[in-house]
C-alpha cells in the first residue's frame, strides 16, 4: 500500500472549507469522491491544514493511502481528469509510509491581498478584500515587526477553540505594496483558528489610524481577543506553502 502526497491548489470560492461537513460542499469531499472513482473504494484524506469556507490554497498538502497500482503521473492524470476546475493537483509523489501532512509540517506560508483601490475588480471580487480608501503601508509594515518571534496569540484566535496551546513562532510577516494590490506575508510553526485573518483585521486598523504600530506589543500582552481587530474576510487568504 503506498503513501501518495499530494500538493493541491484550489480556489475555495464554492466551498464551506477543507473539511469533510454534511451537506456542504468542501474541498475534502470532492476530492474523496473523485478517489473513489478512480479506485473504487473509500478512501480517507488527511490535509496539512484545514482552511476556512472561502479560503484559497496554492500549496496545501494533502495525503491517502492506497492499494491501487498507479504510478504518480497517471494518479495525477486521473485527478485532474476528474476534479472540478476549481481544484488542481499541483505535484504528487509517493511518500514514506509513515508521512503525515499534518504532524510531519514545521511551518506554513499564508498571503492575505488586499485591493487598495477606489474602484472594485470585477474579476478578482472573490480573491481579494477591496479597501477603497488609502492605507497608510508604511504603518502597517512597521506594526508587523511587532509579531516577529514566539508569542502568546490569543488575542488573535477565534473562539471557540479546542485549542490549548496559544504560543506560535513568527518567522516572517511582511507587508509589500504593488498599487494598487498590498499583500501581507506571514510565516510561522504554527497557526490558530482565523490567526492570520485576526492579524490583518488589526493591522488594517493601523493602516486606517485608527491604532498605532506600537498598539500591536499590547494586544499580544493581553492575550484577550477583544483587544485585537476586526476578522478580515476569508476571500483575500491563500495556503501558499507548507514547510517539512
Amino acid at each position: 500500500m503506498d503513501t501518495i502526497k499530494l500538493t493541491l491548489e484550489y480556489d475555495g470560492t464554492a466551498y464551506a472549507g477543507w473539511q469533510r461537513q454534511p451537506d456542504q460542499p468542501t474541498v475534502q469531499s470532492v476530492l474523496e469522491k473523485v478517489l473513489a472513482q478512480i479506485t473504487q473504494t473509500s478512501l480517507s484524506t488527511m490535509a496539512a491544514g484545514r482552511t476556512d469556507a472561502g479560503v484559497h490554497a496554492l500549496g496545501q498538502v494533502v495525503s491517502f493511502r492506497s492499494e491501487k497500482a498507479m504510478t504518480v503521473s497517471e494518479w495525477r492524470r486521473a485527478l485532474n481528469g476528474l476534479l472540478p476546475r476549481d481544484i488542481a493537483v499541483q505535484a504528487i509523489e509517493v511518500a514514506p509510509e509513515n508521512f503525515h501532512p499534518r504532524y510531519n509540517a514545521i511551518g506554513k506560508i499564508y498571503e492575505y491581498q488586499i485591493l487598495n483601490s477606489p474602484y472594485r475588480s470585477a474579476l478578482n471580487h472573490h480573491r481579494v478584500w477591496h479597501i477603497p480608501k488609502p492605507l497608510d503601508v508604511a504603518a502597517m509594515d512597521l506594526a508587523s515587526n511587532f509579531f516577529l518571534g514566539k508569542h502568546d496569540f490569543s488575542s488573535f484566535q477565534c473562539s471557540p477553540t479546542d485549542n490549548e496551546n496559544p504560543l506560535c513562532l513568527i518567522e516572517r510577516c511582511a507587508v509589500t505594496h504593488k498599487s494598487p494590490l498590498l499583500v501581507i506575508t506571514i510565516q510561522a510553526d504554527r497557526f490558530l483558528k482565523q490567526m492570520v485573518r485576526t492579524m490583518v483585521g488589526t493591522l488594517v486598523e493601523v493602516g486606517q489610524g485608527h491604532r498605532m504600530p506600537s498598539d500591536i506589543k499590547g494586544i499580544l500582552q493581553r492575550a484577550d481577543r477583544r483587544s485585537a481587530g476586526k476578522t478580515a474576510p476569508p476571500h483575500g487568504l491563500y495556503l501558499v506553502k507548507v514547510l517539512f
